[in-house]
């Protein structure tokens, strides 16, 4: 979840990083009372994300400067629009002016393919979620950029949810225990609200899943054969979830074979930054 605390936090600290004794070009060569107004500015299409946080990078850098956003997040944009107007201080704006760029630009870029998965999926059932594979220290930003893009955010961290990959169930196994048992002890000492998800790679994998209490039943790198087969087999027993060569070019088909949910790691780990500018035009 993206709060204000968080938001905040990470902002300061890439402005830290980007000019941890101050902005030396900036301060060298502009005068300290130039004054400049500057557009973001689209140079393709998309859907916007990180208003916010462009504004944060500049409020954080000198409270004087102000921020105007043009759009919300989650709106779709042409080329050529204009997202968000800052005032202020040139030196200021020109301070803070990458990092806004680089966070605003990341997070488009996700909430734009984002989107594309969910236009992709239109008519199904489904929903496209994200998944842990963010960028370190980024994971809020990336997350709230899906959600801007129409999609679902998975489980936050490792904290929120149990979810038996391939890996636990092979120690699991490997100890000889019983799987329906052991997740049926596991369920017992957690809390009523805690979600379980269970991940297999096989259809005769499935019915101990269920019998062992699994909400959800993750089915990892299936055909669209056993999709299906898997889809009929789960009935209403369990939410199935679909992972694993999922693209634009095969989550359509994904979603037709009756899944509840896709997941996607590519929304965060493989989204191209959007193409967005900073045109500066000094005022007086």
């Amino acid at each position: 979840m993206l709060t204000a605390a968080t938001l905040t936090r990470i902002v300061a600290t890439a402005l830290e990083e980007d000019a941890p004794w101050g902005d030396l070009t900036s301060t060298t060569l502009l005068p300290s009372d130039a004054r400049a107004t500057a557009d973001l500015a689209a140079r393709e299409p998309g859907v916007f994300s990180g208003g916010d946080v462009f504004a944060a990078a500049f409020a954080l850098t000198d409270p004087t400067i102000t921020v105007d956003l043009h759009v919300a997040d989650g709106d779709a944009f042409a080329s050529g629009d204009v997202l968000a107007s800052v005032s202020g201080s040139a030196r200021s704006i020109l301070t803070a002016e990458r990092v806004a760029l680089n966070f605003t630009q990341r997070m488009s870029g996700i909430a734009t393919l984002t989107a594309q998965y969910v236009r992709a999926i239109e008519g199904t059932k489904a929903r496209i979620v994200d998944t842990r594979k963010t960028t370190p220290g980024l994971r809020a930003f990336e997350r709230h950029a899906v959600v801007s893009g129409g999609g679902t955010n998975h489980r936050y961290s490792l904290s929120d949810a149990v979810m038996a990959k391939d890996n636990h169930l092979a120690v699991l196994q490997r100890g000889g225990a019983d799987l329906a048992s052991a997740l049926r002890d596991a369920l017992q000492a957690l809390p009523h609200t805690t979600h379980v998800v269970v991940e297999v790679d096989r259809l005769d994998q499935i019915e101990a899943v269920l019998a062992g209490g699994a909400h959800t039943v993750l089915l990892d790198n299936f055909s669209l054969e056993d999709l299906r087969a898997g889809v009929a087999l789960i009935g209403d027993r369990a939410t199935v979830e679909a992972s694993g060569g999922v693209n634009l070019d095969t989550v359509g088909a994904i979603a037709a074979t009756g899944v509840d949910v896709i997941s996607v790691g590519a929304l965060t780990h493989s989204a191209r930054a959007l193409d967005l500018g900073l045109d500066l035009r000094i005022d007086g």
